[in-house]
């Protein structure tokens, strides 16, 4: 039977919208399900802030995708709003009617109602950590085949490590969101896996953080995520401090408090951009940091891409992650990454050519790496050629293609 994928998430992130691509190319979508389907060029726009537009532009999808798309925007919408006008209260974690997890479990009730009434073709339903158990329990009723995205590590071992986070480094503790999960939402997470008739990951850490809690292996594929098309070659040698950048969530599970101890063993000799939001819990520390260097709360793609031409090195020292989109779009753009075992890292990097990979809560290696490439520009130049190269290699395109072609061997 040709596999017929129903796709759902609330938001329709850059793996999200190339795994929809990919099945809809291959004439595998059913459908697509998601909040928000900004039409390209639609006449609104003409009348809306540029910060608003800007992130309903973000929930365009291709032709084919959009084709086949239902919506669920008016709690989405809300929180968009909420966070325009900083109305935390309505967004706070699980409980606030904007927050993210009510956002993700209302789309997946709902798409759960449209299995159990049969109202789509679907053999198979394609589906995302936190909005896939209602939706899953639904498929199994009508023996429908649940493939689960996992994007980040297994709930258990990120909050082993965030908890020993919390007493190691307690005034970033706040920003530490999976200390605060509830019971229900993790049991959630487990009937998700549980399921599962496959589970994709991006990188060999993730699947590790699996099969460490007896999750078996012959149910994880991992096919890493991929990136823009490169650029054709680095931006020039330049002289002048090294040009660090971070790009991610503001917050510890990401290492932000070693990058920064990193940065201030190099004084004058590097810049720092921080480029990411900021969360909504308090954090003396990060407050103090972004008033220091250049903060970028946010920016369009294009820019985030361009931002990290005018850079010398990525720098995402995360202590837990699942891939870690933003390492293959720095080797795209030309700059070379440093990052940790947890992270895709050690899937795509070359040691010392095109990146390093430095243990966890380890400022010193962090800035040792950063004094090397200050001190070495010939050595930094070819780097970024390497990363270019490297870049090649896992774009976009070959993730589509390994996608549909796994896939297609589980369901047919």
């Amino acid at each position: 039977m040709k596999p017929a994928i129903l796709v759902s998430h609330p938001f329709g992130n850059a793996n999200v919208r190339q795994a929809a691509l990919a099945f809809a190319d291959a004439d595998f979508l059913a459908g697509f399900r998601t909040c928000i389907n900004w039409p390209e060029d639609a006449p609104l726009g003409r009348f809306l802030p540029h910060s608003i537009l800007s992130q309903l532009q973000r929930r365009t999808f291709p032709s084919p995708v959009s084709a086949k798309t239902r919506t669920q925007p008016l709690r989405e919408m809300g929180r968009l709003a909420a966070t325009r006008l900083g109305w935390n209260q309505w967004m706070e974690h699980e409980t606030g009617p904007f927050s993210i997890d009510r956002v993700t479990r209302c789309l997946d009730l709902k798409v759960a109602d449209e299995l159990l009434r049969s109202a789509t073709p679907a053999n198979a339903i394609y589906a995302y950590e936190d909005g896939a158990s209602a939706s899953f329990a639904a498929a199994k009723q009508r023996q429908i085949r649940c493939l689960y995205d996992l994007p980040i590590g297994y709930w258990q071992s990120s909050k082993a490590i965030q908890s020993e986070e919390a007493e190691r480094q307690p005034e970033w503790a706040a920003t530490l969101t999976a200390m605060i999960d509830s019971p229900e939402k993790l049991a959630r997470k487990d009937a998700e896996l549980a399921d599962a008739d496959a589970i994709f990951v991006a990188s060999q850490f993730t699947a590790r953080t699996l099969t460490d809690y007896s999750y078996p292996a012959e149910k994880i594929h991992i096919i890493p995520y991929g990136c823009p098309v490169p650029e054709s070659e680095p931006a020039p040698a330049h002289d002048g401090p090294l040009r660090v950048l971070f790009v991610g969530s503001l917050g510890q599970r990401k290492g932000t408090s070693y990058l920064l101890s990193a940065i201030e063993q190099l004084g004058k000799h590097a810049t720092l951009t921080l480029l990411g939001t900021k969360p909504m819990s308090h954090c003396a520390p990060l407050e103090k940091a972004l008033q220091k260097h250049r903060w970028l709360p946010s920016l369009p793609h294009s820019e985030v891409l361009r931002e990290m031409r005018e850079h010398d090195v990525l720098v995402f020292p995360s202590l837990f992650e699942g891939f870690g989109l933003v390492i293959t779009e720095a080797l795209s753009q030309g700059i070379p990454v440093i990052t940790t075992p947890n992270t895709s890292g050690p899937d795509l990097l070359t040691e010392g050519e095109d990146g390093y990979i430095i243990p966890i809560r380890d400022e010193v290696s962090i800035a040792e790496r950063l004094t090397f490439l200050l001190t070495h520009r010939d050595h930094l130049q070819s780097m970024k050629a390497a990363a270019l190269e490297k870049a090649k290699t896992f774009t976009w395109h070959k993730y589509r293609t390994r996608l549909v072609a796994e896939v297609a061997r589980l369901l047919t």
